[in-house]
């Protein structure tokens, strides 16, 4: 089917208690392997790049991809723009054809947040593609993003004066989640979650999640969470499915071998979190 908006898909979410995964894809394999998690799961399903995604090879290109990937498919395909980090940006996504983007103005103060989200929306609402924004800043670093090391979390009344003066469609929340490899067990702030969801009617959304434990995802989800953010654990997956090739076979030169060996990982990992969110059978 065509690509479809986050918009009613994550409002379905919301009502049925479930999220959405949104899994960052950074090459054919990977848009292939999650095409194939949610088909046999039954399951909606967001695809996602990041800024420095787009710098190795364009909007156009992933938009390409992923467009035929779900032409192909019987369920339903989000094409959405992670961390969107500027206005230019937005607007490249915007004119590509993704059908969700992300503004993250949370870098800068307040009401500069607000300013740069309410642009963004302003402009693509018209298209009727949906916004999300992040409040608070989701820590680590990762690719270009970099949380910082203060890591200041979503306050839930600003959380709510944001939503209203933005008209965004989605808030990205920050409770102790952060991009990358964590190097203990992450601790999330379960409470300011529900004390969010208390003063924002929009889904919410939660960044930095490969290696939260999965009992603490779907609690998340129990709280509010309708879209779940996953990108280092499919880069991991996928490399360790193109290792074991190499390590089976170091002569193996065909780069259709060792991409299908990462492939197959990716969808195991993807099958798997759908399972985690919730979102089986949802499609």
């Amino acid at each position: 089917m065509s690509l479809v908006t986050t918009k009613q898909m994550l409002l379905d979410a919301q009502s049925g208690g479930y999220a959405v995964g949104a899994f960052n894809v950074e090459n054919m394999e990977m848009v292939q392997a999650v095409i194939a998690a949610a088909e046999e799961m039954n399951s909606p399903v967001i695809m996602q790049t990041t800024p420095s995604t787009v710098k190795y090879a364009s909007t156009d290109y992933f938009l390409a991809n992923v467009k035929a990937a779900a032409e192909n498919a019987s369920v339903p395909v989000v094409m959405h723009l992670d961390h969107g980090s500027s206005f230019e940006l937005a607007m490249k996504a915007y004119r590509s054809g993704y059908t969700s983007i992300m503004i993250d103005g949370s870098h800068g103060t307040f009401e500069e947040n607000i300013a740069i989200s309410k642009k963004v929306v302003e402009a693509v609402h018209p298209g009727n593609v949906p916004v999300e924004a992040e409040l608070g800043k989701v820590g680590g670093k990762e690719d270009d993003l970099d949380g910082g090391d203060d890591n200041p979390y979503t306050d839930p009344e600003q959380a709510a004066e944001f939503v209203e003066k933005t008209g965004i469609d989605s808030l990205a929340v920050a409770i102790g989640t952060a991009h990358g490899v964590y190097k203990g067990e992450p601790k999330l702030d379960l409470e300011r979650l529900s004390e969010i969801r208390k003063t924002v009617s929009i889904p919410l959304v939660l960044h930095g999640t490969s290696g939260v434990p999965d009992e603490t995802v779907t609690e998340c989800v129990k709280r509010g969470i309708c879209k779940v953010n996953y990108a280092t654990d499919l880069r991991i997956a996928f490399t360790e499915g193109v290792k074991k090739v190499f390590a089976d076979n170091p002569e193996v030169i065909d780069p259709k071998k060792y991409n299908a060996a990462g492939r197959e990982e990716v969808k195991q990992y993807v099958m798997q979190k759908m399972q985690v969110v919730g979102s089986v059978g949802k499609a």
